[in-house]
Protein backbone atom coordinates (compact mmCIF):
# COMPACT_ATOMS: atom_id res chain seq x y z
CA UNK A 1 0.00 0.00 0.00
CA UNK A 2 0.83 3.36 -0.57
CA UNK A 3 1.20 5.44 2.55
CA UNK A 4 -0.38 8.55 1.18
CA UNK A 5 1.05 10.71 4.81
CA UNK A 6 4.35 10.33 2.40
CA UNK A 7 3.26 12.25 -0.63
CA UNK A 8 3.57 15.74 -1.05
CA UNK A 9 1.63 18.15 -3.25
CA UNK A 10 2.62 21.78 -3.69
CA UNK A 11 -0.56 22.94 -3.67
CA UNK A 12 -4.66 22.29 -3.86
CA UNK A 13 -6.39 20.87 -7.23
CA UNK A 14 -8.90 22.31 -9.24
CA UNK A 15 -10.60 18.96 -9.59
CA UNK A 16 -13.69 18.52 -12.46
CA UNK A 17 -15.54 15.11 -11.53
CA UNK A 18 -17.05 14.54 -14.63
CA UNK A 19 -20.08 12.68 -15.20
CA UNK A 20 -22.70 11.21 -17.25
CA UNK A 21 -26.48 11.99 -17.74
CA UNK A 22 -28.66 11.79 -21.33
CA UNK A 23 -30.73 15.26 -21.40
CA UNK A 24 -33.50 14.82 -23.38
CA UNK A 25 -33.65 18.53 -24.60
CA UNK A 26 -34.82 20.88 -27.44
CA UNK A 27 -33.53 18.99 -30.86
CA UNK A 28 -31.24 21.09 -31.64
CA UNK A 29 -29.74 20.22 -28.37
CA UNK A 30 -29.90 16.45 -29.00
CA UNK A 31 -26.88 14.13 -30.12
CA UNK A 32 -28.72 11.62 -32.45
CA UNK A 33 -27.74 7.94 -30.78
CA UNK A 34 -25.67 5.83 -32.71
CA UNK A 35 -26.37 2.35 -33.95
CA UNK A 36 -24.42 0.51 -31.67
CA UNK A 37 -26.85 2.37 -28.75
CA UNK A 38 -29.85 -0.12 -30.33
CA UNK A 39 -33.39 1.44 -29.43
CA UNK A 40 -32.03 5.10 -28.60
CA UNK A 41 -30.02 5.82 -25.82
CA UNK A 42 -30.49 4.86 -22.36
CA UNK A 43 -30.25 6.05 -19.29
CA UNK A 44 -27.46 4.75 -16.68
CA UNK A 45 -27.42 3.91 -13.19
CA UNK A 46 -27.15 6.27 -11.07
CA UNK A 47 -23.43 7.64 -10.07
CA UNK A 48 -23.68 8.45 -6.45
CA UNK A 49 -20.25 7.91 -5.82
CA UNK A 50 -19.40 11.37 -7.45
CA UNK A 51 -21.37 12.90 -3.88
CA UNK A 52 -18.57 10.90 -1.80
CA UNK A 53 -15.52 11.73 -4.12
CA UNK A 54 -16.76 15.15 -3.78
CA UNK A 55 -16.57 15.27 -0.28
CA UNK A 56 -13.36 13.92 0.02
CA UNK A 57 -11.99 15.55 -2.27
CA UNK A 58 -12.79 18.98 -0.42
CA UNK A 59 -12.29 17.83 2.93
CA UNK A 60 -8.36 16.98 1.77
CA UNK A 61 -8.07 20.32 0.62
CA UNK A 62 -8.98 20.57 -3.00
CA UNK A 63 -11.21 22.25 -4.82
CA UNK A 64 -13.96 19.83 -6.76
CA UNK A 65 -16.22 21.01 -9.04
CA UNK A 66 -19.21 18.65 -10.87
CA UNK A 67 -19.06 18.55 -14.40
CA UNK A 68 -22.07 16.51 -15.86
CA UNK A 69 -21.97 15.70 -19.96
CA UNK A 70 -25.49 15.45 -20.43
CA UNK A 71 -25.39 14.71 -24.54
CA UNK A 72 -25.69 18.58 -25.68
CA UNK A 73 -23.01 19.56 -27.29
CA UNK A 74 -23.24 22.62 -24.81
CA UNK A 75 -21.56 20.58 -22.76
CA UNK A 76 -19.25 19.58 -24.37
CA UNK A 77 -18.23 23.46 -25.28
CA UNK A 78 -18.16 23.92 -21.57
CA UNK A 79 -16.20 21.30 -20.90
CA UNK A 80 -13.35 22.36 -23.32
CA UNK A 81 -13.20 25.70 -21.89
CA UNK A 82 -13.10 24.34 -18.02
CA UNK A 83 -10.12 25.45 -15.94
CA UNK A 84 -9.09 22.00 -14.02
CA UNK A 85 -6.10 20.86 -13.50
CA UNK A 86 -7.28 17.19 -13.50
CA UNK A 87 -10.40 15.57 -14.43
CA UNK A 88 -12.14 12.85 -11.76
CA UNK A 89 -13.15 10.77 -15.01
CA UNK A 90 -16.33 8.92 -14.48
CA UNK A 91 -18.28 8.55 -17.21
CA UNK A 92 -19.59 6.02 -18.75
CA UNK A 93 -21.70 6.65 -21.62
CA UNK A 94 -22.41 9.81 -23.89
CA UNK A 95 -25.96 10.60 -24.53
CA UNK A 96 -26.90 7.38 -22.92
CA UNK A 97 -24.68 5.33 -25.59
CA UNK A 98 -22.18 3.33 -22.97
CA UNK A 99 -20.18 2.56 -25.46
CA UNK A 100 -18.98 6.43 -26.18
CA UNK A 101 -16.91 6.53 -23.09
CA UNK A 102 -14.08 5.63 -25.58
CA UNK A 103 -14.88 8.93 -27.26
CA UNK A 104 -15.24 11.16 -24.05
CA UNK A 105 -11.30 10.10 -23.65
CA UNK A 106 -10.15 11.14 -26.87
CA UNK A 107 -11.79 13.98 -26.48
CA UNK A 108 -10.26 14.80 -23.34
CA UNK A 109 -6.84 13.99 -24.57
CA UNK A 110 -7.57 16.60 -27.70
CA UNK A 111 -8.21 19.05 -25.17
CA UNK A 112 -5.08 18.53 -23.31
CA UNK A 113 -6.99 17.83 -19.87
CA UNK A 114 -5.22 15.34 -17.56
CA UNK A 115 -8.06 12.86 -16.45
CA UNK A 116 -8.13 9.90 -13.74
CA UNK A 117 -8.41 6.27 -15.16
CA UNK A 118 -7.62 4.42 -17.94
CA UNK A 119 -7.49 6.04 -21.47
CA UNK A 120 -8.92 5.59 -25.16
CA UNK A 121 -6.82 2.28 -25.57
CA UNK A 122 -7.28 0.80 -22.37
CA UNK A 123 -11.12 1.43 -22.70
CA UNK A 124 -11.22 0.01 -25.95
CA UNK A 125 -9.83 -3.15 -25.71
CA UNK A 126 -11.63 -3.89 -22.62
CA UNK A 127 -15.23 -2.67 -23.56
CA UNK A 128 -14.82 -5.14 -26.52
CA UNK A 129 -14.79 -8.70 -25.30
CA UNK A 130 -13.72 -10.56 -27.91
CA UNK A 131 -11.18 -8.91 -28.45
CA UNK A 132 -9.93 -8.27 -24.80
CA UNK A 133 -10.07 -12.20 -25.12
CA UNK A 134 -7.89 -12.85 -28.05
CA UNK A 135 -5.43 -10.63 -25.95
CA UNK A 136 -5.75 -12.85 -23.17
CA UNK A 137 -5.17 -15.89 -25.04
CA UNK A 138 -2.42 -14.72 -27.16
CA UNK A 139 -0.96 -13.49 -23.08
CA UNK A 140 -1.23 -17.33 -21.44
CA UNK A 141 -4.26 -15.89 -19.75
CA UNK A 142 -6.56 -18.76 -19.80
CA UNK A 143 -10.17 -17.57 -20.58
CA UNK A 144 -13.24 -19.33 -21.41
CA UNK A 145 -13.62 -20.83 -24.99
CA UNK A 146 -15.96 -18.26 -27.19
CA UNK A 147 -17.48 -17.68 -30.22
CA UNK A 148 -18.95 -14.14 -31.47
CA UNK A 149 -22.14 -14.07 -33.76
CA UNK A 150 -24.35 -10.44 -35.31
CA UNK A 151 -27.08 -11.20 -37.15
CA UNK A 152 -26.60 -14.70 -38.32
CA UNK A 153 -23.11 -13.97 -39.30
CA UNK A 154 -19.94 -16.13 -37.53
CA UNK A 155 -17.34 -13.39 -36.54
CA UNK A 156 -15.25 -15.97 -34.42
CA UNK A 157 -15.38 -19.09 -32.73
CA UNK A 158 -13.37 -21.75 -30.76
CA UNK A 159 -14.63 -25.10 -30.72
CA UNK A 160 -17.72 -24.79 -27.86
CA UNK A 161 -19.46 -27.38 -25.35
CA UNK A 162 -22.71 -26.42 -23.73
CA UNK A 163 -23.72 -25.23 -21.86
CA UNK A 164 -22.92 -21.52 -22.99
CA UNK A 165 -23.56 -18.40 -21.30
CA UNK A 166 -25.09 -15.59 -24.49
CA UNK A 167 -24.32 -11.64 -23.68
CA UNK A 168 -23.69 -8.57 -25.11
CA UNK A 169 -19.52 -8.44 -26.55
CA UNK A 170 -20.28 -4.20 -25.72
CA UNK A 171 -21.85 -3.67 -22.96
CA UNK A 172 -21.10 -3.35 -19.06
CA UNK A 173 -22.62 -3.37 -15.56
CA UNK A 174 -24.66 -6.98 -16.67
CA UNK A 175 -26.58 -4.91 -18.84
CA UNK A 176 -27.99 -7.99 -20.97
CA UNK A 177 -26.60 -10.97 -18.59
CA UNK A 178 -30.28 -12.31 -16.72
CA UNK A 179 -30.19 -15.74 -15.32
CA UNK A 180 -31.71 -17.41 -18.74
CA UNK A 181 -28.63 -15.71 -20.51
CA UNK A 182 -26.88 -19.50 -19.43
CA UNK A 183 -28.58 -22.06 -22.44
CA UNK A 184 -27.73 -25.40 -22.61
CA UNK A 185 -28.98 -26.32 -26.50
CA UNK A 186 -29.12 -24.54 -29.80
CA UNK A 187 -32.80 -23.65 -29.96
CA UNK A 188 -32.17 -21.71 -26.42
CA UNK A 189 -29.00 -20.20 -27.86
CA UNK A 190 -30.84 -19.15 -31.01
CA UNK A 191 -33.57 -17.71 -29.14
CA UNK A 192 -31.32 -15.66 -26.84
CA UNK A 193 -29.03 -14.81 -29.67
CA UNK A 194 -32.11 -13.06 -31.28
CA UNK A 195 -33.48 -11.59 -27.94
CA UNK A 196 -30.37 -9.82 -27.53
CA UNK A 197 -30.04 -8.26 -31.17
CA UNK A 198 -33.52 -7.28 -31.09
CA UNK A 199 -33.11 -5.25 -27.70
CA UNK A 200 -29.35 -3.82 -28.20
CA UNK A 201 -28.68 -4.13 -32.02
CA UNK A 202 -25.36 -5.53 -31.18
CA UNK A 203 -22.74 -8.25 -31.54
CA UNK A 204 -22.69 -11.01 -29.30
CA UNK A 205 -20.80 -12.92 -27.00
CA UNK A 206 -20.93 -16.69 -26.92
CA UNK A 207 -18.91 -18.02 -23.89
CA UNK A 208 -19.07 -21.41 -22.57
CA UNK A 209 -20.20 -21.53 -18.78
CA UNK A 210 -17.84 -22.24 -16.36
CA UNK A 211 -19.11 -23.46 -13.26
CA UNK A 212 -17.54 -21.97 -10.22
CA UNK A 213 -16.60 -19.34 -7.54
CA UNK A 214 -17.03 -15.64 -8.54
CA UNK A 215 -13.96 -13.45 -7.86
CA UNK A 216 -12.86 -10.07 -7.96
CA UNK A 217 -9.66 -8.69 -7.71
CA UNK A 218 -9.07 -4.94 -7.82
CA UNK A 219 -5.72 -3.58 -9.17
CA UNK A 220 -4.22 -0.62 -8.10
CA UNK A 221 -1.35 1.61 -9.61
CA UNK A 222 0.68 1.72 -12.58
CA UNK A 223 4.58 0.69 -11.85
CA UNK A 224 3.84 -1.77 -10.84
CA UNK A 225 0.21 -2.25 -10.38
CA UNK A 226 -0.97 -3.66 -6.96
CA UNK A 227 -3.79 -6.16 -6.43
CA UNK A 228 -5.76 -5.44 -3.55
CA UNK A 229 -7.27 -8.15 -1.40
CA UNK A 230 -9.22 -10.96 -3.45
CA UNK A 231 -13.18 -10.62 -3.06
CA UNK A 232 -15.58 -12.97 -3.03
CA UNK A 233 -19.33 -12.62 -4.45
CA UNK A 234 -21.01 -15.36 -3.04
CA UNK A 235 -23.72 -17.51 -4.97
CA UNK A 236 -24.16 -20.20 -3.55
CA UNK A 237 -27.01 -19.37 -1.53
CA UNK A 238 -28.85 -18.72 -4.80
CA UNK A 239 -32.16 -20.56 -5.19
CA UNK A 240 -31.82 -24.16 -6.11
CA UNK A 241 -31.28 -24.77 -10.41
CA UNK A 242 -30.06 -21.07 -10.58
CA UNK A 243 -27.15 -20.58 -12.36
CA UNK A 244 -24.53 -18.83 -10.56
CA UNK A 245 -23.83 -15.75 -12.46
CA UNK A 246 -23.83 -12.42 -11.38
CA UNK A 247 -26.25 -10.97 -13.76
CA UNK A 248 -28.44 -8.29 -13.42
CA UNK A 249 -31.08 -9.95 -10.76
CA UNK A 250 -28.06 -10.30 -8.34
CA UNK A 251 -26.40 -6.77 -9.51
CA UNK A 252 -29.75 -4.35 -9.38
CA UNK A 253 -32.85 -5.86 -8.65
CA UNK A 254 -32.92 -4.59 -4.72
CA UNK A 255 -35.49 -6.70 -2.84
CA UNK A 256 -35.56 -9.81 -5.00
CA UNK A 257 -34.71 -13.27 -3.96
CA UNK A 258 -31.25 -13.09 -5.61
CA UNK A 259 -30.00 -9.61 -4.83
CA UNK A 260 -30.55 -10.52 -0.68
CA UNK A 261 -28.77 -14.09 -1.03
CA UNK A 262 -26.05 -12.55 -2.61
CA UNK A 263 -23.42 -11.46 -0.61
CA UNK A 264 -19.50 -9.78 -0.81
CA UNK A 265 -16.49 -11.87 1.48
CA UNK A 266 -13.42 -12.13 1.74
CA UNK A 267 -12.44 -15.55 0.74
CA UNK A 268 -10.30 -16.98 4.13
CA UNK A 269 -10.38 -20.83 2.51
CA UNK A 270 -8.13 -20.22 -1.13
CA UNK A 271 -4.75 -21.99 -0.73
CA UNK A 272 -1.78 -19.81 -0.81
CA UNK A 273 -0.46 -20.89 -3.71
CA UNK A 274 -3.95 -20.39 -5.41
CA UNK A 275 -4.57 -16.94 -3.80
CA UNK A 276 -1.33 -16.26 -5.21
CA UNK A 277 -2.08 -16.92 -8.85
CA UNK A 278 -4.94 -15.07 -9.03
CA UNK A 279 -3.25 -12.07 -7.51
CA UNK A 280 -0.80 -12.99 -10.18
CA UNK A 281 -3.80 -13.46 -13.15
CA UNK A 282 -5.31 -10.60 -12.16
CA UNK A 283 -2.12 -7.95 -12.81
CA UNK A 284 -1.23 -9.99 -16.34
CA UNK A 285 -4.64 -8.97 -17.70
CA UNK A 286 -4.75 -5.54 -16.12
CA UNK A 287 -1.59 -5.05 -18.12
CA UNK A 288 -2.33 -6.94 -21.14
CA UNK A 289 -5.19 -4.59 -21.78
CA UNK A 290 -3.11 -1.90 -20.86
CA UNK A 291 -5.80 -0.36 -18.29
CA UNK A 292 -4.44 2.17 -15.84
CA UNK A 293 -4.41 4.41 -12.81
CA UNK A 294 -7.39 1.24 -11.43
CA UNK A 295 -9.55 -0.97 -12.47
CA UNK A 296 -11.09 -4.61 -11.38
CA UNK A 297 -10.68 -8.48 -12.81
CA UNK A 298 -13.66 -10.36 -12.71
CA UNK A 299 -12.24 -14.33 -12.71
CA UNK A 300 -13.65 -17.64 -11.90
CA UNK A 301 -12.36 -20.55 -9.89
CA UNK A 302 -13.58 -23.95 -10.51
CA UNK A 303 -13.51 -26.78 -7.89
CA UNK A 304 -10.09 -28.41 -9.03
CA UNK A 305 -8.05 -25.18 -8.73
CA UNK A 306 -8.33 -23.68 -12.21
CA UNK A 307 -8.82 -19.95 -12.93
CA UNK A 308 -10.26 -18.27 -15.62
CA UNK A 309 -10.33 -14.62 -16.42
CA UNK A 310 -13.78 -13.01 -17.66
CA UNK A 311 -13.59 -10.00 -18.00
CA UNK A 312 -11.75 -6.49 -16.78
CA UNK A 313 -13.23 -3.17 -15.54
CA UNK A 314 -11.26 -0.21 -16.35
CA UNK A 315 -12.56 2.46 -13.89
CA UNK A 316 -14.74 0.50 -11.48
CA UNK A 317 -17.45 2.22 -9.15
CA UNK A 318 -15.94 3.89 -6.77
CA UNK A 319 -18.84 3.88 -4.57
CA UNK A 320 -18.34 2.81 -0.95
CA UNK A 321 -20.16 -0.29 -0.87
CA UNK A 322 -18.70 -1.49 -4.15
CA UNK A 323 -16.10 -4.74 -4.79
CA UNK A 324 -13.52 -1.81 -5.26
CA UNK A 325 -13.81 0.15 -2.58
CA UNK A 326 -14.40 -2.64 -0.20
CA UNK A 327 -10.83 -4.66 -1.00
CA UNK A 328 -9.36 -1.56 -0.18
CA UNK A 329 -10.69 -0.92 2.59
CA UNK A 330 -9.31 -4.30 3.71
CA UNK A 331 -5.93 -3.29 2.33
CA UNK A 332 -6.39 -0.56 4.88
CA UNK A 333 -7.32 2.09 2.61
CA UNK A 334 -10.15 3.94 3.48
CA UNK A 335 -11.91 5.82 0.78
CA UNK A 336 -10.37 9.18 1.27
CA UNK A 337 -6.80 7.37 0.92
CA UNK A 338 -8.26 5.49 -1.99
CA UNK A 339 -9.35 8.72 -3.53
CA UNK A 340 -5.78 10.36 -3.52
CA UNK A 341 -4.20 8.02 -4.28
CA UNK A 342 -5.96 7.42 -7.23
CA UNK A 343 -5.43 11.36 -8.28
CA UNK A 344 -1.65 11.29 -7.07
CA UNK A 345 -1.72 7.96 -9.83
CA UNK A 346 -2.69 10.06 -12.81
CA UNK A 347 -1.03 13.27 -11.83
CA UNK A 348 2.45 11.82 -11.82
CA UNK A 349 1.67 10.10 -15.33
CA UNK A 350 1.28 13.34 -16.81
CA UNK A 351 3.49 15.24 -14.57
CA UNK A 352 6.26 12.48 -13.87
CA UNK A 353 6.31 13.74 -10.17
CA UNK A 354 4.40 12.54 -7.11
CA UNK A 355 1.45 14.71 -5.75
CA UNK A 356 1.09 14.54 -1.74
CA UNK A 357 -1.93 14.07 -0.15
CA UNK A 358 -3.63 16.85 2.60
CA UNK A 359 -4.21 16.07 5.70
CA UNK A 360 -8.08 15.48 6.10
Amino acid sequence: MVDSASMATASPLNIGILYDAWHEGPEEDRVAPSKSAGKGPRRKRAKPDREEIFEVLAKRGHRPEYHCLDGRTRSLKALAGADFDLIFNLTESYAGDDTKDINIAAYLDLLGLPYTGSGLSGLHLAQDKAVAKRLFQFHGIRTPHFATVYRGRLQWSDDLHFPVIVKPKREDGSIGIEFNAVVGSIKEMMERIDALHADLDSPVLIEEYIEGRELYVGVLGNDPPEALPVVELNLSDLPPGTPRIAGTEVKWERGTEAYRRTKLRFPKDLPEATRAKIVETAVSAFRALEIRDYGRVDLRLTENGTIYTLEVNPNPWLHSTAEFATAARESGRDLAQLVEEIVDLAITRYRGKTLSVHSS
